[in-house]
């Protein structure tokens, strides 16, 4: 029975954010004003590209995915942070904690694809704009979003069943606020150079060489920019990436950040590093429809229109 009880856990424990009890209810206050501000930015984001038939391009649908992506992303851990900081619900069954490992790794993996495929299309846009429509038809549209998702669950799936073995008899204290892979296999007794292994395989065969495909592909951008004969189109060509650049650094710095202050910063206090892993899965989310709104044209102009006439009616 015990042996039983080791492969099938009934729950976790989150020990929240060690050192700073005395004020959760206050770090709740900001993370809650956060998630808002993302579900609100990203819900309009999605409503406004459903509605308008103009922005029904390629540019667009990825950054709908973006948005639900996004949307995924924080709500998988800042509804149970909350409840931790305001309710002191620290509980987890293991379905559960499965689960909100399963699609806080799936977000952060389709995310980085999708910030790929926005690097694709800008590229075809500006290296060659007349061949735009003819090279992203819908069928090479569909084909990009099935081979995100396809990877996406490939990689990440075989993550569930490598906890799935593993005993976890000494403790069911996790040191966080929510659950990642790494974090819940340290605290099984058995051997976890599988997990460790295969937590490392997958940011390189997904994060890492998307990161270097999107390097390539705005080298092209910039080389094809500086080649253009008018300063104006060069200005104007450059605008369409400023927003797609900006939500490029808030994705992978802090994310590179996070992953070398978690395996370098020995020194740094453990709260600090749990606070900045739940603002990294927070704040992206809740900046991107803003950076979208201020720095893209077309969004902004049916904004201005949509609500307008919302409010002549």
């Amino acid at each position: 029975m015990h042996n039983l009880s080791c492969y099938n856990p009934g729950s976790f424990i989150f020990v929240g954010i060690p050192g700073l009890e005395k004020i959760h209810i206050w770090i709740g206050i900001p993370f809650c004003i956060i998630y808002l501000v993302a579900i609100v930015g990203n819900c309009s984001l999605l409503y406004l590209i459903a509605v308008e038939h103009s922005l029904h391009e390629p540019m667009f649908f990825f950054l709908s995915m973006l948005a639900t992506t996004d949307l995924t992303l924080s709500t998988a851990t800042v509804p149970k942070l909350l409840s931790n900081l305001w309710l002191g619900s620290q509980e987890i069954t293991f379905s559960g904690c499965l689960t909100q490992m399963f699609f806080l790794h799936l977000s952060f993996v389709v995310d980085s694809a999708i910030l790929l495929a926005m690097a694709f299309d800008r590229y075809v846009a500006i290296c060659f704009p007349l061949r735009y429509n003819t090279i992203l038809t819908q069928q090479v549209i569909i084909k990009l979003v099935m081979s995100i998702v396809v990877r996406s669950f490939s990689v990440i799936l075989p993550v569930v069943f490598l906890l799935k073995r593993l005993p976890f008899c000494r403790t069911r204290i996790i040191p966080h606020t929510y659950c990642e892979h790494i974090g819940v296999a340290r605290l099984s007794s058995a051997d976890i150079s599988i997990n460790i292994w295969y937590g490392f395989a997958v940011p390189l065969m997904t994060v890492v060489s998307d990161v270097i495909f999107i390097a390539v592909s705005y080298t092209f951008i910039l080389r094809a920019v500086f080649h253009l004969s008018s300063q104006g189109a060069r200005q104007k060509a450059l605008s369409t990436c400023g927003s797609h650049v900006c939500v490029i650094l808030m994705f992978y710095t802090p994310a590179f950040f996070s992953i070398l202050a978690h395996r370098f910063g020995h020194s740094v206090p453990r709260h600090v590093l749990i606070l900045f892993a739940n603002l990294y899965g927070t704040i992206p989310p809740a900046l991107n429809p803003i950076v979208y709104g201020v720095k893209t044209k077309q969004i902004q102009e049916k904004f201005i229109l949509f609500f307008s006439l919302k409010k002549m009616q």
